[in-house]
């Protein structure tokens, strides 16, 4: 069988009509019987006149006078016109008319229609006693009043009917007289688009309409209220018009017993929970589209208990509320371009399988939402602003242990925070899991900050470092209260030549050698000694201090017995500290006896940097040396103190 296309124009004898399309199924029998070419018009009827050129097809060879219209009526199944006035409209009505019922054609499509309201009813009147079960109106302009009219349901083969893009001229009219046409249709399928209807009669009995799509109009929350007559219906779209309550859009499908899919997406509807008012769906009702409304949380408070599909998409939901009624049967679940900022859980949805959160706020995925919906078989969530951070490689480790649940992966789903790593898909994305586990992460600082502890202690105690800080505080405590008591006396005035430390066990060599040397011979060198210049009432610290301080050089004398002495430290630390503040070059180092480096305790580490460091004199057990070791040691010491403390010396002398 082959399919052929047959158009036929200049129907009515008015220039601007129109086209009409043949199509048919036919046996390629004798190819030059298929098509006739016919250039003058047609039989008694006059209904064509003035065809130039038409393709028509012959079934069977039949006289001239009736062969024309038994081939239309018995060959077109698709019928196509436009361009319908009130001049050419009773031509139309008597071709129409010769489609009686039984004849091949089941679908009409009228375009660009200008006529009255009583040559329209005629169209409608005509095409409901035909063959044509599924007629079409594109373009409609009705051009008079609209009266009331008893329409002619009865023997009819339609199906459907659709009307696009209706304009009524007249502003003043009965809107009963139109709607009730429609509203009482004994048809299965109704569909009024794009036209400004505001309102719709409940049909005034049972009415078979099974679908009602009256998209892109001004219908508003009035329509089918209390109305009980359209108990057949299972597919109402009302998909751009005026509604704004939802629980009144529920209580209009309430009495819709076979009702299963409802469209309402691109309205103005909200809901606000009101207490003991609840909303009351079609018992049926299955798929449900509130896309592109002004829906928040509070929608979950009011949708169908047995929908299956619902589609939420372009609203202003931030999260599904806790505690809300269960949708035991929702399958799929449409949250794109809302305001989420982590994806919902199933607590509410046992038998999810779809759920579509793309283009929300959801910075970071909760890794527990395949745990919490394992019936969840695609999860379609790309396009958000993603962190990417440790949460999120979870997430990320998450999706590759569910098998590609992950709708659009990977190229839906990119880092948008941190600005370093915008743009990076998230499959690129990887953290070390030192870097995400936090126990572990943990326990690593402290094991550090352990090891961290242990290294200082020792090297505090290796080192005594505490002793230090206690000289230290001792140190600025004692200067603080010199200043307190005489803070006219703050500028020290040097009264020895020289301090000598030593250690009590070498005290007989110093006595016996050192002091007398030093002072009974030339120069008359004053020396400081404890045992007879620290001053009694003052602790041993403070004494020290002083003495240091007044002194011009300090003398030690280095034994092993030195290092061993716990106050040859302390004198030797403010000799240190008076070494580096004051900048000098104060320090004598006599060698009493050899030291062994490695027998010096850690304490003394500033006693092996100046003995590494500086010159010392080594004290010589042979005698004819000794007279040389003086001359350099009173050389070392060689100073004039202040004319005023000498003279003051020498009168108390």
């Amino acid at each position: 069988m082959t399919e052929y296309r047959t158009s036929l124009r200049n129907i009515f004898p008015c220039k601007c009509l129109l086209a009409l399309t043949i199509w048919n199924h036919v046996s390629l029998s004798v190819e030059n019987e298929l098509f006739t070419s016919v250039s003058n018009n047609f039989q008694e009827d006059g209904l064509v006149k003035n065809v130039k050129s038409l393709s028509l097809l012959y079934t069977s060879r039949q006289s001239k006078a009736n062969s024309d219209w038994v081939v239309i009526q018995n060959t077109t199944e698709n019928l196509s016109l436009s361009e319908i006035t009130n001049d050419n409209v009773k031509k139309l009505v008597a071709l129409l008319s010769n489609f009686r019922q039984g004849s091949r054609l089941q679908n009409l499509t009228l375009t660009n229609v200008s006529v009255d309201w009583n040559a329209l009813i005629e169209i409608f009147q005509t095409v409901w006693h035909s063959s044509i079960e599924y007629f079409n109106m594109n373009s409609l302009t009705q051009l008079s009043a609209i009266d009331s009219y008893d329409f002619d349901y009865s023997g009819t083969s339609m199906k459907a009917l659709t009307i696009k893009k209706v304009l009524i001229t007249d502003l003043y009219f009965s809107q009963d007289n139109l709607y009730k046409i429609f509203a009482n249709m004994n048809i299965a399928a109704l569909t009024i688009a794009e036209s400004e209807m505001i309102h719709m009669l409940c049909p005034s009995s049972h009415s078979p309409f099974r679908y009602l799509n009256f998209l892109k109009n001004d219908l508003t929350d009035l329509l089918f209220q209390k109305c009980e007559n359209l108990t057949q219906l299972e597919t109402l779209i009302l998909q751009r018009n005026k509604f704004e309550s939802l629980h009144k859009v529920s209580f209009m499908t309430s009495h819709m017993k076979s009702l299963k899919y409802l469209d309402m997406s691109y309205n103005l509807l909200s809901h606000d929970a009101v207490v003991g008012v609840q909303c009351e769906w079609a018992e049926y009702l299955t798929e449900l589209d509130l896309s592109s409304n002004q829906l928040m949380d509070a929608v979950f408070e009011c949708l169908p208990v047995n929908i299956k599909k619902l589609n939420l998409q372009n609203n202003q939901i931030t999260s599904v509320p806790k505690g809300m009624t269960e949708l035991k049967s929702l399958e799929e679940l449409n949250l794109a371009s809302n305001r989420l900022a982590d994806l919902p859980g199933c607590s509410g949805f046992a038998s999810l399988e779809l759920l579509n959160t793309e283009m929300n706020l959801i910075l970071t995925p909760s890794a527990t939402f395949f745990q919490s919906c394992p019936m969840v078989r695609e999860l379609q969530a790309g396009h958000n602003p993603f962190k990417c951070s440790c949460e999120l490689q979870d997430f990320i480790h998450l999706e590759r242990q569910s098998g590609g649940k992950l709708f659009g992966w990977p190229a839906a789903y990119v880092c948008e925070y941190p600005e370093d790593l915008r743009g990076t898909q998230l499959q690129d994305f990887h953290l070390t899991e030192l870097a995400c586990n936090t126990v572990l992460l943990l326990m690593t600082a402290l094991l550090l900050t352990l090891v961290l502890v242990a290294v200082v202690a020792f090297l505090c105690i290796y080192l005594d470092v505490p002793w230090y800080m206690r000289m230290t505080w001792q140190w600025t405590q004692t200067k603080r209260r010199a200043w307190h008591n005489h803070p006219e006396e703050q500028e020290t005035i040097l009264q020895f030549h020289a301090f000598i430390s030593y250690s009590e066990r070498d005290s007989l060599w110093v006595k016996n050698e050192l002091i007398p040397n030093l002072e009974k011979g030339e120069g008359h060198i004053k020396l400081c000694q404890h045992e007879r210049n620290f001053i009694p009432g003052k602790t041993i610290v403070e004494n020290i201090i002083d003495c240091i301080e007044k002194s011009y050089k300090l003398i030690f004398v280095l034994s092993p017995n030195f290092v061993q002495s716990e106050w040859c430290h302390y004198e030797l630390y403010f000799a240190h500290h008076k070494l580096f503040s004051e900048n000098s070059n104060s320090l004598i180092l006599i060698l009493l006896e050899p030291i062994v480096p490695h027998f010096i305790p850690a304490r003394y580490h500033k006693l092996k940097a100046l003995m590494a460091k500086r010159t010392y004199l080594e004290w010589p057990k042979e005698r004819n040396k000794r007279a040389l070791f003086w001359a350099n040691l009173r050389a070392a010491i060689s100073i004039n103190l202040p004319i005023s403390f000498e003279a003051n010396e020498e009168q108390s002398d």
